[in-house]
């Protein structure tokens, strides 16, 4: 009896995997509010971890910035006030990692300070 419960379950398994799978291109899209347009100045830095990456705004203005991954995801922008922090995801244990910070459209974000 047990073999045949094995029998059941691998389908099932399988098309939860499958489905899983055709789902991943949907959370690889842009987040709304993350129009980008181009890099983040040079006073704007980031140091990444595989848990978090840390943004630092060394400009003497507020700065609306958006992370973007290797694997083409985008992080939710937010507006980064002069010598403030910001934290999004870090790279994790698949090599997600930080290709670059670009600036964003900032209508819907939440400013973050020192």
């Amino acid at each position: 009896m047990a073999n045949h419960m094995a029998r059941i379950s691998r389908p099932l398994v399988l098309a939860t995997l499958t489905a899983a799978g055709l789902m991943m291109p949907l959370a690889t899209a842009p987040a709304a509010g993350a129009t980008t347009s181009s890099p983040a100045p040079e006073c704007v830095e980031y140091f990444q971890s595989w848990r978090y990456t840390d943004v630092h705004n060394d400009c003497g203005n507020p700065v609306s910035v958006t992370v973007e991954y290797s694997n083409g995801q985008w992080a939710p922008c937010r507006v980064i006030e002069p010598g403030g922090w910001a934290t999004f995801s870090g790279y994790g244990t698949g090599g997600n990692y930080v290709t670059v910070l670009r600036t964003c459209d900032p209508a819907t974000v939440t400013a973050y300070g020192v």
